[in-house]
């Protein structure tokens, strides 16, 4: 976290705090950053592994927003990623909840877990969980839709993941997403 986000949120949970009556200051540097082994012994971790990806679709971000959340296109998206050949999977096709709360399948049930936001054309923030992966392990995915003189600008996030998949599921993300997403744009 750079110094400066750092202290954005530090000034955020200020925020916060004084709106619930608490007292909390908004000083945040880098010499208040406890060391290692204090964090340590905090919890805190600064060795989780993250998967920050952008890629620009020649495309509105009302159709890139579609595609991630309509069954039907997001169908054509599996067939062309070849995840179905690749990992043996059933063809069961694509569910997916247009309401927040709503669950989701994709990968023929490889892929599932739940919407958290929807903002049309703006956002989509999803639990979301590979069927490999203990029960009670989800990870949060998280879609920024921009425009882009291009088209359309998604600035992609994953998060709390095992650190030992993020190799693949960063190149996933590009193979079975983002590639077969811009044939289906095109």
């Amino acid at each position: 976290m750079t110094a400066l986000s750092r202290r954005v949120f530090a000034i955020s949970a200020a925020s916060a705090a004084a709106g619930l009556g608490v007292a909390a200051t908004a000083q945040s540097s880098v010499a208040d950053e406890p060391s290692p082994q204090a964090a340590a012994s905090l919890g805190l971790s600064n060795s989780n592994a993250a998967i920050h990806q952008e890629v620009v679709f020649v495309a509105s971000p009302g159709r890139v927003y579609r595609t991630l959340t309509d069954a039907r296109l997001f169908d054509k998206v599996v067939l062309l990623s070849g995840a179905v050949q690749e990992m043996s999977l059933a063809g069961a096709p694509a569910v997916i909840s247009a309401v927040p709360g709503g669950a989701f399948s994709l990968f023929a049930g490889y892929i599932t877990g739940r919407q958290i936001e929807l903002s049309p054309g703006v956002r989509i923030v999803q639990t979301w969980r590979s069927a490999a992966w203990a029960p009670h392990v989800y990870s949060i995915a998280r879609f920024e839709l921009v425009d882009d003189p291009r088209g359309a600008k998604v600035v992609f996030d994953h998060t709390g993941f095992p650190n030992s998949d993020a190799l693949g599921l960063a190149s996933g993300w590009r193979k079975h997403y983002w590639e077969p997403m811009a044939k289906v744009l095109a």
